[in-house]
């Protein structure tokens, strides 16, 4: 039996149109757009009415930086695959990329096994995986390529965290030498592990031990040199680059100057370091232990750029590094010790929302949301035209989006599973309605419909993005 849903009287925003039109779903896909009260649309016949009369019908976001069941600084991230993509639905996300993890010694494939067990017949929207690639050799090089033919398309490597997921400058050429050979995308964490923690070491030597250091050790010259090095190794291996949360004015320079030069160089940033700053990893009382993150907060000053590097595509996509960790239990082993505390933030559920926000106080416009949030990501990884737009053929992957609503980020009615919110009394206007995920309802009118399972894993072709 097949299943028709329509979507009536809403305004169709994708990163490169604005319509009133109506959408045809049919069996999970959709299956046409026309013109609201036109005779194509009013000869569209379904089972299920839903009316979106003055809101906004955009595709679900795709989140393609997230950390669930993440094993970090001798701890877990607090969202497990089941409540993330919950909360990931009810903020308008209906596909996550995740990633799986290499540990030293061990296969991709070890790495990749573990982490589909822990997401399959969990999660309650679509999902994909990325490749962090901890352990360079002749049989991980190999494995990229094999990897590559099952969708798992872009690997992650970190000039960051040495003894834990750390590659040297020999290592990261030789899987940025595999991938432009193989069309895999190598994914960056650009900041120079080594030299932080020699600051790291001198800092605590020197009594300094508050969560505000962490921001001040992880200096921004430290990731616009990393960010200068990953870009100039790529460059050498002829392979693109995707450089993740990049949260310094410098990092941004270095980003707009190489692809200035026509390099395939591209660049995301995050929610925290649009809206944050180190003004919160300063708050008293170890509350800036909620903050940690690495990259780190930056000075307010840092976010104009960030903005204009949306605005001009140096940075091209807005994922969320969703790694969440209970402010109890979790952040606070590191009292005394800001090395100790564990590295990330909860987000998954504020992003879209954020961006909205960003599109009302003018920094981007409506499409640019929907570009940097859905469109690019999606065509970055992959996805796209099956994720990331509204258009005949693709998932029918939909939110019905209120643009006047208003509400307030607390932690007392989000859904992620983390005890405070980075965002505690932040006022924001606009708020998902309704969230289908291949045309099934996640979220009805404010209701939690959706189920775990129904998520899909999605395999991935290769970069949809490069010049």
């Amino acid at each position: 039996m097949s299943s028709r849903t329509v979507i009536r009287g809403g305004l169709v925003v994708t990163a490169s149109d604005e319509i009133h039109a109506d959408v045809l779903i049919e069996d999970g896909r959709i299956a046409a757009l026309a013109a609201s009260g036109t005779p194509a649309a009013e000869a569209f016949a379904a089972e299920q009415v839903i009316d979106a009369t003055g809101k906004y019908v955009i595709p679900g976001g795709v989140d393609a930086h997230t950390h669930m069941e993440l094993p970090f600084g001798g701890t877990f991230a607090s969202d497990t695959f089941e409540t993330g993509t919950r909360a990931a639905a009810w903020g308008g996300t209906t596909t996550i990329v995740d990633f799986a993890v290499q540990s030293v010694g061990h296969t991709l494939r070890e790495g990749l096994d573990t982490w589909h067990a822990k997401a399959e017949g969990n999660c309650a929207v679509d999902y994909a995986f990325h490749m962090i690639v901890s352990d360079v050799n002749q049989e991980t090089l190999k494995e990229m390529d094999l990897l590559i033919e099952e969708g798992v398309t872009s690997f992650k490597q970190f000039m960051a965290y040495p003894g834990v997921f750390y590659s040297d400058d020999g290592q990261i050429l030789r899987a940025m030498q595999r991938s432009a050979e193989n069309g895999g995308l190598i994914m960056m964490h650009a900041e120079n592990g080594i030299a932080i923690d020699v600051l790291v070491e001198q800092a605590l030597a020197r009594g300094e031990t508050d969560p505000r250091y962490h921001g001040e050790v992880r200096k921004a010259l430290l990731e616009a040199e990393a960010t200068h090095r990953a870009i100039r190794l790529a460059q050498v291996a002829g392979a693109p680059l995707y450089v993740v949360h990049v949260s310094a004015m410098e990092a941004v320079a270095e980003l707009a100057r190489a692809r200035d030069e026509g390099l395939n160089v591209f660049g995301e940033t995050c929610p925290q370091y649009l809206f944050l700053s180190t003004d919160n990893l300063a708050e008293p009382d170890f509350e800036g232990a909620k903050y940690v993150c690495s990259t780190p907060l930056r000075p307010k000053e840092h976010q104009a750029r960030l903005w204009q590097g949306l605005r001009t595509n140096d940075l091209q996509v807005v994922s969320t590094d969703h790694c969440p960790f209970c402010f109890v239990g979790q952040k606070e082993l590191g009292r005394g010790d800001f090395s100790k505390i564990p590295n990330g933030l909860p987000g998954v559920e504020n992003r879209m929302d954020l961006l909205h926000q960003a599109v009302v106080d003018g920094h981007i416009s409506r499409r640019r949301w929907i570009e940097i949030a859905c469109a690019t990501p999606a065509r970055m990884f992959g996805l796209y035209p099956k994720k990331g737009t509204i258009a005949p053929g693709a998932d029918a992957d939909i939110v019905i989006y209120d643009p006047h609503a208003e509400q307030v980020m607390s932690a007392e009615t989000h859904h992620m599973n983390v005890d405070y919110s980075a965002y505690e009394g932040k006022r924001t206007t606009g708020r998902v309605e309704t969230v289908l995920s291949r045309g099934e309802p996640v979220i009805t009118e404010r209701e939690y419909t959706g189920r775990a399972g129904h998520g899909a894993f999605t395999p991935r072709s290769t970069c949809q993005y490069l010049n």
